[in-house]
């Protein structure tokens, strides 16, 4: 291992702007660029959002502006704050579903059985995860409703799935037996190996926008498995693009679905700064995001 880093001094908000120009970014407006900095910290603003306008540790390229990472960090706000709703559709939907599924097939309180999984060691582990968000939900009404007036205190399947976060749901569902895997992903007409990839990676960006993060320009470290028409069409699946393709899909049915779309393009309009390539987008974007009417 080599010398490891100092931390650098800490630097007023004076200094900050200072350092800015002193690395050749254009600040026309010190007090608005000082305001800014006082509301949204350095760290969150400018070392995300200079991705790709200069290099590492370099110096800006001609001619950007800190009203251009501003930009960009607005756009992403807006941006995380339209995709939210439609992810939240499809874990309504989702947890619906295997809920449905799985106390029909294995009772409502199945899901203690280590054989209705595929692997014991992630259903224990599901049982201590759980565990923990039942305590962090135990005033919720309906959490001390089956704690304190049911036979073992146990919660039934349907209103257990409430509590859980999508991350242990996608948890759930991977740990299902395949056979039950697929009917619950046919009802999304979706093969199962996809539908599972497709809910690790619509969970791990959802906790991006559920802790203000950074979609512009992001490569995803949960990837879906996608289409082959799109990978064949060059569409990656490590940028937020590919992710949008399977909402659509599990989505398709949605009448709102188009809406969405528009109010993508309609962003773009906006936020002239924006690079859509960095985010995986092709020049057809909006073809292959518009679901067909039928």
């Amino acid at each position: 291992m080599g010398e490891l880093k100092q931390h650098q001094s800490s630097m007023t908000i004076a200094e900050q702007v200072e350092n800015l120009k002193s690395i050749g970014l254009i600040v026309e407006d010190e007090q608005y660029a000082k305001q800014i900095l006082n509301d949204i910290s350095y760290f969150r603003l400018i070392k995300a959002y200079s991705l790709n306008l200069k290099p590492k540790n370099g110096k800006y390229k001609d001619k950007v502006t800190f009203e251009q990472i501003v930009e960009l960090y607005m756009f992403n706000a807006k941006f995380r704050q339209i995709i939210f709703p439609e992810i939240e559709k499809v874990e309504i939907y989702v947890r619906c579903r295997i809920a449905n599924y799985f106390a029909e097939q294995y009772g409502v309180l199945g899901y203690l059985e280590t054989e209705n999984f595929v692997n014991q060691e992630y259903h224990r582990a599901f049982l201590a995860d759980i565990e923990e968000e039942i305590r962090r939900n135990s005033k919720a009404p309906f959490v001390k409703n089956f704690r304190d007036n049911y036979e073992g205190g146990n919660l039934p399947i349907y209103a257990l799935v409430e509590v859980f976060s999508f991350g242990t749901l996608s948890k759930f569902y991977k740990n299902m037996k395949n056979s039950d895997k697929k009917i619950v992903a046919r009802s999304f007409d979706v093969g199962y190996t996809y539908f599972e990839s497709w809910l690790e990676s619509i969970s791990y960006v959802r906790n991006i926008c559920a802790h203000y993060g950074r979609i512009y320009n992001a490569k995803l470290s949960k990837t879906p498995i996608l289409y082959k028409e799109y990978s064949q069409a060059g569409v990656g699946n490590n940028r937020i693009f590919g992710v949008l393709l399977c909402l659509k899909h599990l989505l398709k049915n949605d009448s709102h679905w188009n809406l969405f779309v528009e109010e993508i393009g309609l962003l773009f309009e906006k936020y002239e700064s924006v690079d859509i390539k960095t985010m995986g987008y092709p020049e057809n974007w909006k073809e292959l995001l518009e679901t067909k009417n039928e």
